[in-house]
């Protein structure tokens, strides 16, 4: 698809790569927001990428808006001859699925639910297909996610699935949204996987909780001490599941400043990684654990 381009107000232009997500279209998004980052147009005051999208703020007195849509234009035709490859990062993150603070949460809103008579968790493993909880939660953390996007609220990552479309993990939002999700909720809305980095109202399903914090304004953690946001485009996590005690044992070490994420280097390349996904994915989870 040739992207589609809108103004909002005088000082955006909005950018869609692609109709639906792919890692295609997040490719596309990515190699075009480098690309301006790279250009030093003049008047660009802000770039944020999105899933399968992007928005360009930028001063209208020092350029004007039909040439800031002209300049994006020129480097759109260049992004389609991009390398499909990055420099990125893999990380281990854990997740004690079935918490009971996720869980408390989830039974006060049941009445904004899809089935009342459910836990999200089970509701999201019916309809997917999967005979139990175990094997669902074997699904979500089996394949990596892509961090395809950084925002909405601040340090919350939105993930995609590395898997084919036909095995991805889809399931609808609340009905209503919540007014309350605890801190670091791992949940899915959609083809979408997050982390609510703060707690706040939301819609996703609710699977589990991280000890891991992703977001610290006070930069007084010691692995977010550099950025107060972990998470960035392009980044891929590998959920580890864990069980209440490792859950404890973690959250002691971030209060005492000894927790370090598990966090290796990658080279991610898009075209090896759909000639064999299974087995790309393995040599990354390879690469994460050493091998």
């Amino acid at each position: 698809m040739t992207a589609r381009y809108s103004f909002g107000g005088d000082e955006h232009v909005f950018v869609e790569v692609d109709e639906e997500m792919s890692l295609e279209a997040f490719f596309k998004s990515l190699s075009i927001t480098n690309a301006v980052k790279q250009a030093g147009i003049r008047g660009v005051t802000e770039i944020c990428p999105a899933n399968a999208s992007f928005q360009i703020k930028f001063d209208p007195d020092v350029i004007s808006p039909d040439d800031m849509l002209a300049e994006l234009k020129s480097l759109e035709a260049a992004a389609e001859k991009a390398e499909s490859r990055i420099q990125t990062r893999i990380i281990e993150v854990p997740v004690f699925y079935r918490d009971p603070w996720t869980t408390e949460t989830l039974m006060r809103f049941r009445e904004r639910h899809q089935d009342p008579n459910s836990t999200d968790i089970e509701y999201a493993a019916r309809i997917n297909g999967y005979a139990t909880v175990d094997d669902f939660i074997k699904a979500h953390s089996g394949a990596p996610w892509f961090v395809s996007m950084v925002g909405f609220v601040a340090g919350l990552p939105f993930l995609y699935q590395m898997v084919e479309r036909k095995r991805q993990i889809q399931v609808p939002k609340y009905l209503r949204p919540r007014t309350d999700t605890p801190k670091l909720t791992v949940g899915i809305g959609g083809c979408f996987g997050c982390i609510y980095s703060v707690r706040g109202a939301g819609g996703y399903q609710m699977f589990g909780i991280t000890p891991m914090p992703i977001y610290d304004p006070k930069q007084e953690i010691s692995y977010l001490r550099d950025f107060m946001v972990f998470f960035r485009p392009g980044d891929i996590v590998k959920w580890k599941p864990i069980d209440r005690a490792e859950y404890d044992d973690t959250v002691a070490a971030v209060a005492a400043n000894r927790y370090m994420p598990k966090v290796r280097e990658v080279t991610f390349d898009l075209d090896e990684f759909n000639k064999d996904i299974d087995g790309y994915n393995a040599r990354l989870e390879g690469v994460l654990n050493g091998h």
